[in-house]
């Protein structure tokens, strides 16, 4: 088996940020070096509680956790309670835990780690606002040369889900999505042109149940509260896991249709604000560094789901 990539995941669990970290640590393609936070489902205090309780029932006591961002670059902070309840992870009782935070901001430790890493050997992933990585880019611009690619839930080639025009994790920050998409790295924009086709649909609650472990019954409990709230606000029948787009990419690119394109993020207009603009129009250059996924292969996709979950059982 291959070398497994290193990863550091930038999150706000989260019911969908939650099996981001559970399949990214259950999957062997995988080794998750750091989890940091970041304000946006809810507080950054609340998401890290949640992000160090999933960590506890995961087993996540090798990893480093940090947290980071406790407001966007500019604009206010808007949460999502409607989706993910008060504590951001409303439904399951999470764990007591024994693991700590690292002492540095999450800006500091994705500078650390890159910067102490060979070039390309660190992978970011972020299903979060991008403010740690904004950060991080103004700490340190190296970081933009040495990671071996970003992999984003976020944005939207058509419509966006918080207003017509933008996805929630671009609107949060978009001042910081900007200085990442403009950063010269590789990207992956994970949409919702393709993460309202991760839908966990009652199949994929069975396969979970039928797991019979404390992992695979906390995501069904997970999936419960989560479908509920996206039947009720947003006509969902089955929730959409958004975040574990991402980690599936970097397991297995070939489960999603990809497209090289140009990816801008509109910074300035009250109708388009977190807009991300994708341009389509033609062939993109063959120095384009952004890539956006239109598609997925659902069956593959939750195989590695299920499969990478019951490895923590």
């Amino acid at each position: 088996m291959a070398t497994p990539k290193k990863v550091i995941l930038d999150c706000d669990p989260g019911h969908d940020d939650a099996f981001a970290m559970f399949v990214a640590h259950g999957h062997p393609a995988l080794e998750v070096v750091a989890v940091t936070t970041v304000c946006g489902n809810q507080t950054v205090e609340r998401v890290t509680r949640n992000a160090l309780g999933v960590g506890e029932l995961a087993g996540m006591h090798a990893v480093r956790f940090a947290q980071g961002a406790a407001r966007p670059l500019i604009k206010p902070h808007q949460a999502a309670p409607e989706i993910h309840g008060d504590s951001g992870l409303d439904g399951p009782s999470l764990p007591q835990t024994s693991i700590s935070l690292d002492p540095r901001s999450a800006a500091h430790l994705i500078v650390d780690l890159v910067m102490a890493s060979e070039p390309g050997e660190i992978t970011l992933v972020a299903t979060a606002a991008l403010t740690n990585l904004a950060l991080a880019l103004r700490l340190e611009p190296r970081i933009a040369e040495r990671v071996a690619e970003v992999a984003i839930m976020g944005g939207a080639i058509g419509q966006g889900n918080v207003t017509a025009s933008a996805e929630f994790n671009i609107y949060v920050d978009p001042h910081a999505a900007r200085i990442v998409f403009e950063a010269p790295w590789k990207i992956v924009m994970m949409g919702l042109d393709v993460s309202h086709q991760a839908l966990a649909t009652p199949a994929v609650l069975d396969r979970l149940t039928s797991l019979s472990s404390p992992v695979g019954d906390f995501c069904v409990e997970l999936l419960d509260y989560f479908g509920a709230q996206y039947l009720q606000h947003q006509g969902f029948e089955s929730p959409p896991v958004h975040d574990l787009c991402p980690v599936i990419y970097l397991i297995d690119p070939t489960v999603f249709n990809l497209v090289r394109a140009p990816v801008a993020v509109d910074t300035t207009s009250e109708l388009t604000m977190g807009r991300t603009v994708v341009d389509l129009r033609l062939p993109a250059a063959p120095d384009c560094r952004h890539q956006v996924a239109t598609g997925l292969d659902h069956s593959r996709f939750f195989d590695i789901v299920v499969e990478s979950i019951g490895r923590l059982g």
